[in-house]
């Protein structure tokens, strides 16, 4: 009931902060005042802790009494969400390890907080359950689907090089998260690179077979929790909430005390059953700090971008990364 309530009210809210924004003459959400704080959030099981802390409302609580109205803005992928950062229509965003080194690139004005997961289980390429291909090697001259510029990508060519190939021994085929499903359906393409839930679900409403995992491959799969940088030090508190309310959620969810109501309306979310849910979570180290292996990870991920010229500054992320705002328990 109470999860119930919380979604009314959001609804609410984020129905007459439109309004508030739209008659001072705003265009989405930037330049909104102090008293917002927009969170984005996209369906990946690397983000579980945050859906959890939404749906008990533990950021809203401590929020409210600074004075500080809460708005969720949901995304498929990284990359629209790198577009809302950018723009300023959102202020914290939970990306993969190719959008969080893309937006915190030098003067998008965006840095790592906090590391959300390690998940290099999570990251997937998939075949038909009846596909010929059995191996890395077997991908040349064949159509791979995946989102361009995003962690999956970075695990389609480090799953080549396993075999000796390279991006240009296949034809990579662009889609958006949603679009994995019709791949199966049309047969556009021999293989999808995608990351959870999409995984299993995939395999069990379409009967796909995993080809390779990123743990495969050495693709660590670092998730980040990533925030304006003008935001962040102009709200220290604000961000410092959000950080432990994701660190309260996953030691919750590693202690199994969170509520089968809470759980039930993340799968929801996620567009999968409890059991999907259960079966995905081990999948994931959740985590806040951010370590010297985490900065090493996102480094390798920024000379994948440059070797194929989705980006063209080569930068060390931990000149964009500040911890301080996790204090710790």
């Amino acid at each position: 009931m109470k999860t119930f309530f919380r979604k009314i009210l959001s609804i609410i809210l984020i129905f007459a902060v439109g309004l508030c924004l739209g008659s001072c003459g705003f265009e989405g959400f930037g330049g909104h005042s102090s008293d917002i704080t927009v969170i984005a959030i996209q369906p990946s099981g690397a983000f579980i802790p945050i859906f959890i802390a939404k749906e008990e409302g533990w950021i809203e609580d401590e929020l409210d009494e600074a004075g500080i109205r809460v708005v969720w803005r949901s995304f498929e992928s990284g990359p629209p969400m790198n577009d809302s950062l950018e723009a300023a229509d959102s202020d914290i965003g939970f990306i993969g390890d190719v959008p969080t080194v893309t937006i915190c690139a030098p003067g998008k004005g965006v840095e790592v907080v906090a590391i959300a997961a390690q998940a290099a289980r999570s990251y997937a390429i998939l075949v038909s359950e009846n596909s010929p291909i059995q191996s890395a090697a077997d991908l040349r001259g064949k159509r791979v689907a995946t989102v361009f510029g995003s962690t999956s990508h970075n695990m389609v060519e480090k799953f080549l090089a396993t075999a000796g190939l390279s991006i240009n021994d296949v034809e990579l085929v662009n889609i958006s998260a949603s679009d994995a499903a019709s791949v199966f359906d049309s047969d556009s393409a021999d293989a999808v690179a995608i990351w959870e839930p999409n995984v299993t679900r995939l395999v069990e409403t379409k009967g796909a077979r995993i080809l390779g995992e990123g743990i495969d491959c050495g693709l660590k799969g670092t998730n980040a929790m990533v925030a304006r940088k003008s935001f962040a030090q102009g709200n220290p508190d604000a961000m410092s909430t959000v950080i432990s309310a994701y660190k309260r959620a996953a030691d919750a969810l590693a202690a199994g005390e969170v509520s089968d109501e809470t759980m039930d309306a993340v799968a929801d979310y996620l567009s999968i059953d409890r059991a999907q849910l259960e079966a995905i979570i081990p999948k994931f180290d959740y985590t806040v700090e951010i370590t010297k292996e985490d900065m090493l990870a996102l480094n390798d991920t920024i000379d994948f971008l440059n070797r194929n010229g989705i980006m063209k500054t080569t930068y060390d992320i931990s000149q964009s990364a500040d911890g301080s705002y996790y204090k710790g328990q």
